[in-house]
């Protein structure tokens, strides 16, 4: 049997010693991005994608052998274990495969299969079996005893089935190769429940619906088995089509060549065969049907958690506006707009609350306070949430540039999401102590447009909606891989010692949320750190910690300039040994492109410092603390268009991608409703992923297909040349789903693909697609 580090060398494609050395670090206390960043020579460069999958199966592969030597060691102390049973169980390569050779000896209740035995029927059994030439009823007489229970002869044959049975259904081989058959053939049924239809009419695309397991989407999946739960569905598992189905089932046709059974007109030929029914039908159809159920939820499950991960990553690796003073607007009508001004640095300077809208309907003193504000504080910058009274809030925003044309003020409608759960949160009464709990949304909407990195880490990655059917999914499974994510965007990109947050901090590599806060508790008492070497006099903060965070902080104006870089300090001797070869100094080092690009790596390689992090050096040297994410833009909406009567089809319109799920791309045009282009209308080329052409956050052009205003619901297509009313070629597996919101259940507030119930979609044929998809359906 391969170890565990060959077998996921062989998975990644990779050497056995690469996966040895990176299991060691994260064994040692190690981070992914820190041992993707900075020891490369010991890992022979494996990236991070590579390094979270082999952490992932490392986990699942060590799992895997704790619980084969629970097994051993069960089968061993009943006496059991022989040289093949072992075999067996060593060469086991899943969990799934482990407890089938596992079943026959695992440790249940007396079953009528047990019950059989103890009567003495095995023989008979056994007899059947391999004699079938022997008259059933015959061969059962001498087995009939008051005295075990066995009061007739029908009795016999029935304890004799029972142990067929069982000895069908444990037979790891034959249900291994039978739930792959099932798999292959197998179909998901679902029909509307008595009654239900009324209140169940979201899920109105499956109220008489059947698709082979292996052809259904994540989404339509995650929909269905949504259905059942709400009791809208009843859920059937058809092991083949109906239409096409012999009169002894492929099922029982396998089970039957597996043990010799066959109608050659013998005595014995028809019992055994209604055996082999009953044992499919009975129990290894059920078994069958609950795993497979099982498997099908698990693969949707982890295709919706990696829709989700890859839309919070373009989600925080978002351009960020940069360090401009912000107005931000939080939207509303009966309540006002709240308003929060923050500086460059994002520490607030003024708060108000507006309300320019219905029913007070004071224009032109909101505009006043808003001209005070962005005069009194520089602001070069308006953050507008895309919540309620969004557009009409716009409307203000543009009037308010217009006036102070001489300011160069440039606006912005950001998404909010998440941002009430920011503001309730206690962190936030702990950053914003005083300011009431209406005022932080507006804040962290200020705060999100200067660097959306930095502020979205406050809240918790499930609340910030780019997922879909997130509360269907496993809590462990999505929150272990959201936090994977946000802990590499984080270090990617890099964090101001001097100026981010607790909860950015706690992000770090090697910074939990204790050393975090003892980080920013000594920032307060001691003043900014002027060198990294300062980490050092935080308490608790010891060698191993310093190591795996030192790289990613960054000091800027310190003693160094190296601490101003992605440059580890365990390298600075390499930095010296350039500047003694360039008989130069490090400030006329640092971003001499020239100079840097003229140098060989090679030449500074020693016994401690490889190729691969010489390269990185000076890769480093030429572009200090550069920024990973793109350049900072915005989408400007069309003027006068406002609204889904403004719409028309055939208009060409500015967007932001606010979501990606499986089958399109969710774009706010500034109407309040998110448009969705369909996979089908992203390319002339065959999309499989979505995100291959667009990701959150990218400004796009887009054409109106149709508009069905009724519904609210908005087609839209990348493929400019597309005609009005044309239906986009429809993909393979066309989608299928309950409605609006599937993606989504995040909290917070936002529109358009950011929450539940407000993204929009096509009518007409896109509908059709739309609902399909998976959307329509409140959480």
């Amino acid at each position: 049997m391969a170890s565990i580090q060959a077998r996921i060398a062989e998975e990644l494609g990779v050497k056995e010693q690469q996966v040895q050395a990176a299991a060691d670090l994260l064994d040692g206390g190690a981070t992914v991005p820190f041992i993707a960043r900075y020891r490369k020579e010991v890992t022979g460069s494996l990236d991070d994608v590579q390094l979270r999958t082999l952490e992932e199966r490392l986990r699942y592969l060590r799992e895997l052998e704790a619980r084969r030597k629970v097994i051993l060691d069960s089968v061993r102390e009943q006496g059991k274990l022989d040289a093949k049973l072992e075999a067996a169980i060593l060469a086991a390569d899943s969990k799934g495969r482990l407890e089938d050779i596992y079943l026959p000896y695992k440790p249940k209740r007396r079953t009528k299969a047990e019950i059989a035995k103890e009567a003495g029927l095995e023989p008979l059994a056994d007899l059947l079996l391999k004699e079938p030439q022997h008259v059933p009823q015959t061969s059962a007489e001498p087995f009939v005893s008051a005295e075990k229970n066995v009061a007739d002869v029908a009795a016999a044959l029935d304890g004799a089935r029972a142990i067929l049975t069982e000895r069908f259904a444990e037979n790891a081989d034959l249900i291994g190769a039978l739930r792959e058959e099932f798999w292959a053939n197998a179909r998901l049924k679902s029909e509307v429940r008595e009654g239900k239809k009324e209140a169940g009419a979201k899920f109105s695309d499956y109220f008489d619906f059947s698709e082979a397991f292996g052809k259904m989407p994540s989404h339509r999946v995650l929909a269905l088995f949504r259905g059942e739960r709400e009791d809208i569905l009843g859920l059937t598992v058809e092991p083949d089509d109906p239409a096409t189905r012999p009169p002894v089932s492929l099922y029982e046709q396998r089970i039957m060549r597996t043990y010799g059974i066959a109608d050659q007109g013998r005595p014995g030929d028809k019992w055994l065969a209604d055996t082999v029914r009953w044992a499919w039908r009975t129990k290894i159809f059920v078994t069958l049907s609950i795993d497979l159920r099982l498997r099908l939820w698990n693969g949707a499950e982890e295709e919706a958690v990696r829709v989700f991960a890859a839309n919070l990553r373009d989600l925080l690796l978002a351009a960020p506006a940069g360090a401009r003073p912000t107005l931000g607007l939080d939207p509303g009508f009966r309540t006002g707009v709240k308003v929060a001004v923050v500086d460059a640095t994002g520490k607030v300077v003024a708060t108000s609350t507006i309300f320019p809208h219905e029913p007070q309907r004071r224009w032109d003193e909101a505009l006043a306070i808003l001209a005070r504000l962005v005069r009194e504080h520089k602001v070069e910058l308006i953050a507008i949430g895309n919540g309620t009274a969004s557009r009409e809030t716009d409307k203000l925003a543009i009037e308010l540039v217009k006036g102070l044309s001489d300011l160069k003020l440039h606006k912005i409608v950001v998404s909010e999401a998440g941002a009430s759960v920011y503001s309730a949160s206690a962190y936030a009464s702990e950053e914003l102590p005083g300011l009431d709990v209406t005022l932080r949304g507006a804040v962290s909407i200020a705060r999100r447009l200067q660097d959306p990195l930095a502020e979205l880490v406050k809240i918790d990655p499930k609340s910030i909606g780019v997922g879909q059917y997130q509360h269907d999914l496993s809590e462990f499974k999505l929150s272990r891989s959201l936090d994977a994510v946000v802990e590499d965007c984080v270090n990617g990109v890099g964090v101001d010692l001097n100026t981010a947050s607790a909860p950015l901090l706690a992000r770090v590599s090697g910074i939990g949320q204790g050393l975090a806060q003892s980080i920013v508790s000594h920032r307060d008492t001691h003043g900014r750190f002027k060198s990294r070497k300062m980490l050092k006099d935080v308490p608790r903060l010891g060698p191993k910690a310093f190591e795996q965070c030192a790289g990613f902080l960054r000091i800027t104006g310190g003693e160094d300039p190296l601490d101003a870089s992605a440059v580890h300090p365990e390298s600075y001797p390499v930095v010296r040994r350039i500047i003694d070869t360039t008989k130069s100094d490090i400030g006329s080092l640092i971003g001499n492109a020239s100079v840097l690009r003229g140098l060989s790596p090679a030449s500074f390689v020693d016994d401690k410092f490889g190729l691969p992090t010489v390269t990185d050096i000076l890769r480093e040297l030429e572009k200090p603390g550069r920024d990973p994410r793109p350049a900072f833009k915005t989408a400007e909406f069309k003027a006068g268009v406002e609204t889904l009567n403004d719409l028309e089809p055939g208009m060409v319109l500015e967007g932001v991608v606010t979501n990606v799920a499986a089958f399109g791309a969710f774009v706010d045009i500034g109407v309040h409703q998110d448009g969705l282009v369909h996979v089908s209308a992203m390319s002339k080329t065959f999309v499989k992923d979505p995100r291959a052409v667009v990701k959150s956050g990218d400004v796009v052009r887009v054409k109106v297909l149709e508009v069905d205003k009724p519904r609210k619901r908005i087609s839209l297509t990348l493929r400019l040349d597309d005609q009005p009313g044309s239906q986009p070629a429809r993909t393979a597996g066309a989608d299928r789903g309950p409605g609006r919101g599937a993606h989504s259940g995040a909290a917070g507030r936002s529109h358009g693909g950011q929450q539940a119930g407000k993204a929009s979609s096509p009518g007409g044929a896109m509908a059709d697609a739309l609902r399909r998809a998976g959307l329509g359906a409140r959480n």
